[in-house]
């Protein structure tokens, strides 16, 4: 299976997870000329910012350590930018979700979820 298909059914998996932990999907691979969000979305007062990162493993690093800061501070922007589009009085938060898939599709996957993961 390519990356590109991979990595949307990861984001789908994410998702999936977030909605059945009491999350509102507002929107998904929201882009624009700043960057690209994987997943938007409401929870308890916040709209929450999700970046979704896939590996088969952590032992090389963790998924979240690919979240480097040159790719903060482009989420941040693009989420400044989502918002000025999109009012809300919700305060935003920034998580990361990594999913592990040793066997891809096929096999057992875990999720971690980090919330408030930015510095």
């Amino acid at each position: 299976m390519n990356r590109k298909k991979l990595g949307s059914w990861g984001e789908e998996k994410a998702a999936e997870y977030l909605h059945s932990n009491g999350y509102d999907i507002l929107d998904m691979n929201y882009s624009c000329r700043f960057g690209e969000i994987d997943i938007i979305a409401r929870y308890d007062g916040y709209i929450v910012f999700t970046e979704v990162k896939l590996r088969k493993n952590s032992n090389f690093a963790e998924a979240r350590e690919f979240v480097t800061r040159a790719k903060q501070e482009r989420i941040l922007t693009t989420a400044q930018f989502y918002l000025a589009q999109n009012e809300t009085d919700l305060q935003p938060r920034f998580d990361v979700i990594e999913i592990y898939a040793a066997e891809g599709r096929e096999g057992n996957i875990e999720i971690r979820h980090i919330t408030d993961a930015f510095e």
